[in-house]
């Protein structure tokens, strides 16, 4: 049966169809709707996991076991997940496993652009690259048989066109795969050095016999293909790439199109370029095929003609090779620009109003809380990675203790479990007079609300113990934890001020749910009564997109406005009730 997928949801079918019955994730855009529609299916067992490490972790711990399993993340998670992914490509596995990865060009919700196809020949594991949903489902389901015909786990990469577009998928039914018999075997599952060095040649081995396999078995699979048209010009490319040279060329190219990407075939593309007169590498972000290419010896347009830079279009395609203007394929739009803003209600809109009425610098970190950085608040001095902004700002304090009573650090409860908690130990073990403010709002927000392990919840919305953050800072070191609504201004700048005065490491707990969240009920909206309003604008200082001024005037949205509050704080008329 023939079905409309994302990408994503093709990925997760596959992971059905191909007999998975454990995964364990991270969430993160654009890799979160692989796990959240794997958790569909009642035959996998599901998880979120504190952190991307774990989730690969876990993963390979049920492939020894023998059952098929799967880890999924963002491209910076893959950062995350190094550690064992490395160490996973010397042991191999028992029953396949799948760690899939989604990139995303252009950074559409990401602080960088990283190609994770370093990561596949740095960690020597064999990586696959579908172009559409059809290719997600059939690619997840092979890279269990080639997970276990090789004995390595197989990485799955995504970019963020693929992960969220939809095309048609034909659905299978389920494949009923046993979970492998589990023999103890030191010498492939204890990496001490001994065994190491005798796993590395193993490894070494494999990849010359994946070669041969993406020389010649991967046509007859449909992970290579080659399409003849013009032989003026070659494509070679991967993944999105393809379908957009595709769109923009037609058939005035030849396409050499690759479904694997680690290893890359050697015979395979020299035979291609020997029969075109001009070859292009087409693929966004880095030269990684071009460089092979050059490897090889031969001739490539590359990189001087497109950019490391952002995504790829057809038009950009066809502009390059064919000097085509304009293909129609874009929309001539004149549309005001529309920064992103923290929602109305947001429960972090008062605690960076506090934060800045104070007047301290901020050590941000990854959330919907980055939105602070922008105007009319404004309070964000970094953001570097998930968790960093506690690490950071206790090198910050280290380096000039005089700034600790100038400095705090804000994440989300999230991300604190993530990667949080262990700088929070640092600052405890290594004594810096830090302020570390948690920003719990209840739930995983910017990634889509995915339970974690403060909330209570666990994937599937059953009841799952919860950590306790007031006792977890404790537990670490923290003598001073201080529990604050961010809708409550005044008592907000009173509980930071006291925690920045101490001579000790402090925490704050700024909590209050997400106001998106369905378990919330609001206040009635707010007015304002025009009478009473001078036009000071000053409950425009919080930066609400439920509030404007027209004519003067303060107005509320009622549409918008979910009754906080924060905004009647401010108004020293009170105009606003």
């Amino acid at each position: 049966m023939k079905q409309l997928y994302l990408g994503n949801e093709a990925v997760a079918r596959g992971l059905w169809e191909a007999g998975v019955t454990f995964g364990s994730s991270y969430p993160g855009t654009p890799s979160t709707e692989v796990t959240e529609f794997a958790a569909t299916y009642p035959e996998i067992e599901c998880e979120w996991a504190p952190n991307e490490k774990v989730a690969m972790e876990a993963a390979l711990g049920a492939s020894i076991a023998g059952a098929r399993s799967f880890c999924g993340m963002k491209h910076v998670g893959l950062n995350v997940a190094a550690d064992p992914l490395f160490t996973a490509s010397y042991t191999g596995v028992n029953g396949g496993m799948l760690a899939i990865v989604a990139d995303d060009p252009g950074m559409h919700s990401s602080q960088n652009e990283q190609d994770s196809r370093h990561y596949a020949r740095a960690s020597k594991t064999l990586m696959l690259e579908p172009s559409d949903s059809a290719e997600c489902l059939a690619y997840t389901k092979l890279a269990f048989i080639l997970a276990e015909r090789f004995d390595t786990p197989v990485l799955l990469r995504l970019t963020t066109r693929v992960a969220h577009s939809r095309s048609l998928v034909q659905t299978d039914a389920r494949a009923d795969v046993p979970l492998k018999a589990y023999e103890k075997n030191p010498a492939k599952y204890v990496m001490m050095p001994a065994m190491a060095r005798v796993r590395h040649v193993f490894v070494e081995e494999r990849i010359q016999k994946q070669i041969a396999f993406c020389e010649d078995e991967a046509f007859a699979l449909g992970l290579n293909s080659v399409e003849w048209n013009s032989r003026k010009i070659g494509v070679i490319s991967a993944g999105i790439c393809h379908q957009y040279a595709k769109e923009a060329l037609g058939k005035s190219a030849s396409y050499l199109k690759l479904g694997c990407v680690y290893p890359l075939p050697e015979q395979v593309i020299r035979d291609f370029a020997a029969q075109c007169e001009t070859v292009y590498v087409l693929e966004e972000l880095d030269p990684y095929i071009e460089q092979h290419c050059r490897a090889l010896g031969l001739k490539v347009i590359g990189k001087e003609a497109f950019s490391l830079l952002g995504e790829y279009s057809q038009a950009l395609i066809a502009k390059a090779i064919l000097g085509v203007e304009n293909l129609n394929l874009t929309a001539d739009l004149s549309l005001p620009s529309r920064p992103p803003v923290l929602c109305p209600g947001c429960p972090h809109r008062g605690l960076f109003y506090a934060l800045k009425k104070i007047g301290v610098a901020v050590s941000g970190d990854i959330g919907c809380y980055t939105l602070g950085s922008l105007p009319p608040l404004g309070m964000l001095d970094t953001c570097i990675c998930m968790g960093a902004s506690v690490s950071a700002l206790h090198g910050r304090n280290k380096a000039n203790p005089s700034l600790a009573s100038k400095s705090v650090a804000v994440l989300g409860d999230s991300t604190f479990i993530h990667s949080g908690v262990t700088g929070l130990i640092n600052i405890a073990y290594n004594q810096s007079n830090s302020v570390v403010i948690i920003l719990d709002n209840s739930i995983t927000g910017m990634t889509g609300h995915q339970e974690n392990p403060t909330t209570g919840k666990n994937i599937n919305g059953d009841p799952a113990p919860f950590v306790s953050l007031e006792k977890l800072c404790a537990a670490v070191g923290i003598a001073d934890v201080r529990v604050v609504d961010p809708n409550e201004l005044a008592a907000s700048e009173q509980a930071i001020r006291a925690a920045l005065a101490t001579d000790q490491p402090a925490v704050v707990i700024s909590r209050r749910p997400c106001a998106l969240l369905k378990t919330v009920k609001h206040a009635p909206p707010l007015k304002v009564e025009s009478e009473k309003c001078v036009g000071c604008k000053a409950c425009m200082k919080i930066g609400c997109p439920a509030i404007s001024v027209i004519d003067g005037k303060a107005e509320i949205d009622f549409t918008q406005c979910v009754g906080c509050g924060v905004c009647a704080q401010l108004c020293r008329f009170g105009a606003i009730n």
